[in-house]
């Protein structure tokens, strides 16, 4: 076990160091990977389709690693955020960014394609210019008939989003260290509390919890979530544990990492103190 809690912690130091210094280009390529989403939902112009492409954008941002899931979230919220102040409705808004959360926690985007829409926009790897000037439900306006005073608008939203990423991506870089170490004392801290409260079938709950708390931390403690609980689970498997207790352990730490509420796997009678 001790030489178990070293290896993580030494993975943890480590790997930390190498997040640490990847966060700003993982958050460059998220917002590359939104802003061709945009594009693509510009150029296809096909009705119904702008949840999809919201999913994909940040599905494809999310798995760059924690910069780049950082890096959706804010241009998702500034987005919405946009949107609101240009009138939109709080429930269009709530359904965008519900479809932005899925693709952000590798939810399939293929959940919102509307049947039709052409097999090239599965995927896109072409250089785009952006802006964001989404209308739920509606035509998407060519950017060449855009009026003045609507692209100068536009440039300001993209350079202040730019801007907002560019500061941002330099506080959130060096969070990381601290957010990772904090992450693992919150998984430290749901481990000891199931091995004191030792109530029959409540390992998942504290999986999920453990993997709650480190990822309200921040990226770094998102981060640091994952890779105990990989470790965890890859000891459990090399002594002796099924593939199938490991998937359902796994589940548990995706739900609490990915904000779902632990208590969807709280048994019944466990005291309330945990």
């Amino acid at each position: 076990m001790k030489l178990l809690v070293a290896a993580i912690v030494l993975v943890l130091i480590v790997e930390t160091t190498a997040q640490w210094h990847q966060f700003p280009r993982q958050a460059y390529r998220g917002y590359r990977d939104m802003r061709r989403a945009y594009t693509d939902m510009r150029e296809a112009n096909w009705k119904n389709s702008d949840k999809y492409f919201h999913a994909r954008g940040n599905y494809d941002a999310a798995r760059r690693g924690a910069g780049g899931r950082w890096a959706a979230k804010v241009i998702s919220g500034g987005r919405e955020l946009t949107d609101r102040l240009r009138g939109g409705s709080a429930a269009d808004s709530a359904a965008d960014q519900a479809a932005n959360r899925w693709g952000r926690n590798g939810g399939n985007p293929n959940r919102y394609r509307p049947k039709g829409l052409p097999a090239k926009y599965y995927c896109a790897n072409r250089p785009c210019s952006w802006c964001w000037d989404t209308v739920v439900g509606e035509p998407l306006q060519s950017t060449a008939t855009l009026n003045s005073a609507q692209t100068a608008n536009m440039k300001l939203l993209v350079a202040a989003i730019v801007l907002v990423l560019i500061v941002e991506t330099t506080a959130q870089w060096h969070q990381f260290p601290r957010q990772a170490y904090q992450g693992y004392r919150d998984m430290r801290r749901a481990y000891t509390d199931m091995r004191e409260a030792n109530w029959k079938n409540s390992d998942k709950y504290f999986h999920a919890r453990g993997n709650y708390d480190a990822a309200r931390r921040g990226a770094g403690g998102r981060w640091a979530a994952k890779v105990i609980s990989d470790g965890r689970e890859l000891t459990d498997r090399l002594r002796g544990g099924s593939a199938a207790d490991s998937a359902a352990d796994q589940a548990a730490n995706r739900w609490g990492r990915n904000g779902g509420n632990p208590n969807r796997y709280r048994p019944k009678g466990l005291p309330a103190k945990y």
